[in-house]
């Protein structure tokens, strides 16, 4: 049986100028069959696409391509194997399939974003000739403010992690930084080591090919110093690695390695709030705010390109002193 690798070429290209080290490409060197049709070989010039005429950052990019793996598996179970067969039928039919697993309306509409992003790629290169997401609607999502913790869960949350083990070093260090610095879980478990100015007391954060630079304080100092004198070359064991975390095995930590200690800790602190890796940054924003904080500053840091995505939680600040003094006021 006659074979072929898949030209990766100008994928790794792309990657050459960006931080992909979070990207799963391993599909790219799969062999399959000589004149076999495998709608993932598609992915990685949209991939590049969404990097290179794009700008789409790390995080988006690894959302769409967990996305479209999914739903690639669930088509071919289908026996849709071309993306000429695809119909919007098909595509309802996922949506509902995503909708019966009980996944949240947010998760839902990213999926939609996903294929929607991907088909009108494909439309827009002639690959189909009708893009089959025309008619696929999102749901829709209510607003509502993100769950956030009191400082008083905050330190509960850090406290939780104990000092015995390497493992619990690095979770307090991970936590301390996360809170500190209010960067996304995608930019913690991409940092380096050489990222790390341990000296001055600031992080160099990396989001595509976006940077900034994020002080943080003495908390955080302590136990990243910890952590890289007493824990972290006991995880590697004998490997090496320019990731700051690593996991038991010494290889990088995952968003979902990172999601499940998020959850232990929650759960330990018995705080039984809808906590999601992103609530610390919500955390973190919020409270600077309430502190005080320059909202430019808070915007700056947080790495959000306008100000009015910061806005929300000067929004979020308002509401709660409402809040309080409807419940304290005596004529409230």
């Amino acid at each position: 049986m006659q074979e072929y690798y898949y030209n990766v070429n100008i994928i790794l290209a792309a990657g050459e100028s960006r931080d992909t080290r979070n990207l799963d490409f391993s599909y790219l060197f799969r062999i399959i069959p000589l004149g076999a049709v495998d709608m993932t070989q598609d992915i990685p010039q949209f991939l590049t696409y969404l990097i290179q005429i794009k700008n789409a950052s790390n995080s988006t990019v690894m959302s769409y391509q967990r996305d479209l793996k999914k739903l690639f598996a669930f088509l071919d179970e289908k026996g849709v194997n071309e993306p000429e067969q695809v119909t919007s039928t098909n595509l309802n039919s996922y949506v509902l399939h995503l909708e019966k697993q009980g996944l949240s309306t947010a998760t839902v509409s990213r999926n939609i974003a996903s294929m929607k992003a991907f088909f009108h790629y494909m439309f827009g290169l002639h690959k189909v000739e009708k893009d089959p997401t025309e008619v696929i609607k999102a749901p829709h999502i209510d607003k509502k403010a993100p769950e956030v913790l009191t400082m008083e869960e905050v330190v509960l949350l850090l406290e939780q992690p104990g000092r015995a083990t390497p493992k619990e070093i690095r979770d307090k260090a991970m936590l301390e930084l996360l809170y500190a610095t209010g960067m996304r879980v995608s930019e913690l478990i991409s940092l380096r080591v050489q990222d790390m100015n341990l000296n001055m007391d600031y992080v160099l954060c990396k989001e595509g090919d976006k940077e900034r630079f994020i002080p943080f304080g003495k908390a955080a100092e302590t136990a990243l110093k910890k952590y890289l004198s007493e824990s972290r070359a006991v995880l590697l064991k004998d490997s090496e690695s320019e990731c700051l975390f690593v996991n038991c095995s010494g290889k990088p930590m995952s968003r979902q390695g990172f999601w499940k200690l998020i959850k232990q800790y929650t759960t330990k602190a018995n705080i039984t709030k809808d906590i999601t890796p992103h609530t610390l940054r919500h955390s973190f924003a919020l409270h600077l705010v309430q502190n005080g904080a320059d909202l430019r500053a808070v915007q700056e840091m947080l790495g959000h390109s306008d100000i009015s995505t910061t806005q929300m939680y000067v929004n979020m600040n308002a509401n709660r002193v409402k809040e309080v003094y409807a419940k304290a006021h005596p004529r409230g």
